[in-house]
C-alpha cells in the first residue's frame, strides 16, 4: 500500500488448518499481543480458551530458530494427525526428532499426557461401581490403552457391582499373554468378590476377538459358575475403543 508517497509491502496472515490462531510465522511469542500469548491467555481467559497447540507450547516453553513454541507444537500435533492419543504413543526419542525438542521437553510432553490418562482412570474409580462396559473401559483405560505389549487384567466386584480393585494377571508380548484361570479365581476368592470382569488389550488396535480369546472366555465363565463367581464381561482394548463380549452376547 502507499502511505505519504512511501511504499510498504505486507503479507496477510491467513488462518489455516495448521495455523488456526492466525499466528504470524516466525514471529517470537514475546512480540504477540498479550492476550494471544499462551500463558497470558490462560490467565486472562481461562484454560478452556487454549488450543491443544497452545497448551503444548506452555509445556515445551520455547520453539527453535525458525518456529515459535506454538508453531513447533502445531507441527508436532500435525505429525500425529492432531490426535492426542496418537501423540501419547510417541517415545522420548520420537519427540527428539523435532528440531527444538530435547530430552527435557520430550519428557514434559510425555509426563503431561500420562497425567491426563491417570486422571481419567481416577475419575472412573471414584464412580465406585460398574454399570456398563463403558465404565469398565474407563476404569482400565490408563492401564491398557497405550500399552505396547499385551496384558491381562481383572476387575473384582462386590455383589452390588461396587469396585473392590483392579488387578493385573499377566503381561506378555505383542501377540499374546497367558491368563491362568486358577490365578484369576484365587484373586477373586481372596478378595471375596462376587463377580469379575476380564480385560486385555490388543496392541495392534484390532478389536476382533481371536478363537483363543473366545475359548478362554468360555472356560473362565464355566469355572465361575462352579465357584459362584459371575463373569460379567470380557473387554478387549484397542487404542481408543473396545470390544465387549457381554454387549455382543458372547459370554454364554
Amino acid at each position: 500500500m502507499i502511505i505519504f508517497g512511501l511504499q510498504y509491502s505486507y503479507q496477510e496472515s491467513i488462518p489455516s488448518k495448521d495455523n488456526p490462531m492466525n499466528y504470524s510465522t516466525g514471529k517470537s511469542i514475546k512480540h504477540w499481543a498479550e492476550e494471544d500469548r499462551p500463558r497470558e491467555k490462560l490467565i486472562l481467559k481461562g484454560k478452556s480458551s487454549l488450543s491443544n497447540a497452545e497448551i503444548l507450547a506452555i509445556l515445551i516453553g520455547s520453539g527453535n530458530r525458525d518456529e515459535s513454541a506454538v508453531e513447533l507444537s502445531q507441527r508436532i500435533l500435525s505429525s500425529s494427525n492432531n490426535n492426542l492419543n496418537t501423540l501419547s504413543l510417541l517415545s522420548v526419542n520420537d519427540l527428539k526428532k523435532f528440531k527444538g525438542v530435547g530430552e527435557a521437553k520430550a519428557i514434559n510432553i510425555i509426563a503431561a499426557l500420562e497425567l491426563g490418562r491417570r486422571r481419567r482412570s481416577s475419575e472412573a474409580l471414584e464412580q465406585k461401581s460398574i454399570t456398563s462396559s463403558r465404565d469398565a473401559f474407563e476404569l482400565l483405560y490408563a492401564d491398557l490403552a497405550d500399552q505396547s505389549f499385551e496384558e491381562f487384567w481383572i476387575i473384582l466386584l462386590k455383589r452390588n457391582n461396587q469396585i473392590i480393585s483392579k488387578r493385573r494377571i499377566s503381561e506378555g508380548g505383542l501377540a499374546g499373554t497367558v491368563a491362568d484361570p486358577k490365578k484369576i479365581f484365587k484373586m477373586a476368592l481372596d478378595a471375596q468378590a462376587s463377580s469379575i470382569i476380564l480385560c486385555h488389550n490388543h496392541p495392534s488396535g484390532n478389536l476382533k476377538p481371536s478363537d483363543q480369546d473366545k475359548q478362554l472366555t468360555r472356560k473362565i465363565v464355566q469355572a465361575g459358575k462352579t465357584l459362584e463367581i459371575a463373569v460379567l464381561d470380557h473387554l478387549i482394548f484397542g487404542n481408543e475403543n473396545y470390544f465387549s463380549f457381554a454387549d455382543e452376547n458372547l459370554l454364554s
